[in-house]
Parts: C-alpha cells; sequence; structure tokens
C-alpha cells in the first residue's frame, strides 16, 4: 500500500478543504515503551499523518529541542530495527494514518538502500525524508524506494532558488516538504505572510502538495500556516512536551501531555479554513 496512503489521505483532506495535520515525534523519546504508545495515540488526537524520526548522533537540520530527543532516544538503545518494529506494530492497528521516517543517511546507508527499502515497506513505512542526502546522489536511494512503493520526500528551503528547484522536485513523491526558515528546527518562528508565493511554486514545480515546517509552535501559526498550505508540520512543540513531562518533577504522564498538545494544534488546523469561509 505504501505511498497510496500519502496520495489518499492528502486527496481526502483537499475534498475536505483543510490542511493536514503532520506531526513529529522521535521514535524511542523517552523510550520505545512510551513512544510507541505516543505514536499509537496520534492519530486519535489529531495527526492526519505522521512524521517518525529516527535517532541519530549529529542531527544537523535539528535545533537543541529535537537534538536532545535524539540522545534520550540513543541512550535508550532505540536501533533500526526497533524504529521498524514500531511501525509495524501500529500497523496491526491502523492501516490508514500515513507514516513518514525522518533522519539522515548514514543509518540507512549502513543498512543497506535496498534491505532498508525492502524492510520499511514491509513494516508499513509510506515515505522517507534524509535531510543530508543532496538530490545528484540519491538516485540509488530513489530506485530502491521505487522499487517497493515508499516515497522520497524533499526538502525546498527558502534558499531554493529557480536553478536549484527542478533536482529538488526531481523524483520527489508523497509531498514537497517546505523548509519556511533558514535555519534548524524549534529555533525561529514561521512567517506566514512570505508563505504564499513559495507553496505556490512549489505546488506548480512539482504538482505535488506542500507541506510547511519548522517555526511552528502554538495554534495561531498553525492556523495561518494551514490557511496558505497544504499540510502543517510540528515537531518541536511537541517534542518539548516530553522533555516538559521528564523535567516536571510532578510524575505527570508523558503521552498525555504530549497528546493534550497534539489535539490543541490539531483543533487550530482543522479549523483555520472553515474560520474563513
Amino acid at each position: 500500500m505504501t505511498a497510496n496512503r500519502l496520495t489518499t489521505r492528502f486527496a481526502a483532506l483537499a475534498a475536505e478543504d483543510r490542511a493536514a495535520f503532520v506531526t513529529y515525534v522521535m521514535a524511542g523519546d523517552p523510550d520505545i515503551a512510551v513512544s510507541s504508545e505516543i505514536l499509537a495515540k496520534l492519530p486519535a488526537a489529531g495527526a492526519d499523518i505522521i512524521e517518525l524520526g529516527m535517532p541519530f548522533s549529529d542531527p544537523m537540520a535539528e535545533g537543541p529541542t529535537i537534538q536532545r530527543a535524539a540522545q534520550r532516544s540513543l541512550a535508550a538503545k532505540t536501533k533500526m530495527s526497533d524504529v521498524l518494529a514500531m511501525v509495524a506494530a501500529f500497523r496491526r492497528q491502523d492501516d490508514v494514518t500515513p507514516i513518514v521516517l525522518m533522519g539522515y543517511l548514514n543509518p540507512v546507508l549502513f543498512r543497506g538502500f535496498e534491505t532498508f527499502a525492502a524492510d520499511a515497506a514491509a513494516a508499513g513505512v509510506d515515505g522517507l525524508i534524509i535531510v543530508d542526502c543532496p538530490p545528484e546522489e540519491a538516485d540509488p536511494l530513489a530506485d530502491a524506494l521505487d522499487a517497493v512503493g515508499v516515497s522520497l520526500i524533499r526538502l525546498a528551503a527558502p534558499t531554493t532558488d529557480d536553478a536549484r528547484l527542478p533536482a529538488v522536485v526531481r523524483r520527489t513523491s508523497g509531498f514537497i516538504y517546505y523548509v519556511s526558515v533558514a535555519g534548524v528546527t524549534g529555533v525561529k518562528e514561521a512567517v506566514t505572510g512570505s508563505l504564499a508565493q513559495p507553496v505556490q511554486r512549489l505546488r506548480a514545480a512539482s504538482g505535488l502538495p506542500v507541506a510547511v515546517g519548522f517555526g511552528i509552535r502554538t495554534p495561531e501559526k498553525a492556523a495561518e500556516v494551514a490557511r496558505l498550505a497544504d499540510g502543517v508540520v510540528v515537531g518541536s512543540a511537541l517534542v518539548d512536551e516530553i522533555e516538559g513531562a521528564l523535567n516536571s518533577g510532578a510524575n505527570e504522564n508523558v503521552t498525555e501531555r504530549v497528546l493534550s498538545k497534539a489535539a490543541e494544534l490539531a483543533k487550530a488546523v482543522r479549523l483555520a479554513r472553515v474560520r474563513d469561509a
């Protein structure tokens, strides 16, 4: 089924005239058991698509929040096989919510492109975002993913000019991920006033939905982005809730705290265009 889940989900949401709420959490943060529980319950909290981070020791695109999440996951000894097992367990209860793995090339390369692609597809992964794999070097990975029907999803940024854009959209499927700010995750705030033109440009160049991420932390900002884009990606704001619960000293339920934040953001995304009607 794989990539069809992404196509089906975006088409259904377009018919409803609303953006997708895309949640990001790190696999294995703070441990496999809690992370699996969060993953299982995110759809009921309003997640339309889930990005699941693959922990890596040098996450160069991430700000401090997700860097610490990766450190917690690695300290819990999360392995790639654990990440894929989490997806497989999720699929036994939910066969419709798309899951996209997001991370870095080294662990995928170590496993081998064909092996990774086959294992990911067998687990029920729909797409893959590899932050540090430039389009010029991506054909072997794209070939392996294409063979099993998993989407390779690329990032575009405010610095992606007209000369670079054809390479970015080439062999991209599922959706385009637009990085709304120059820099790392969770630090700067997205400036929605400058989003309309790049979103339209990416749609026209790729023929795909455009999801916007980086710098979206509040329901108000999520709603603003939802009025312009096909998807709204929130990561650091959710991961912050994990860390906050762990550090509170009040024995807070980590899962409940994350899901409460997710539900608040999902509601804002869901109602954004309704209020404009």
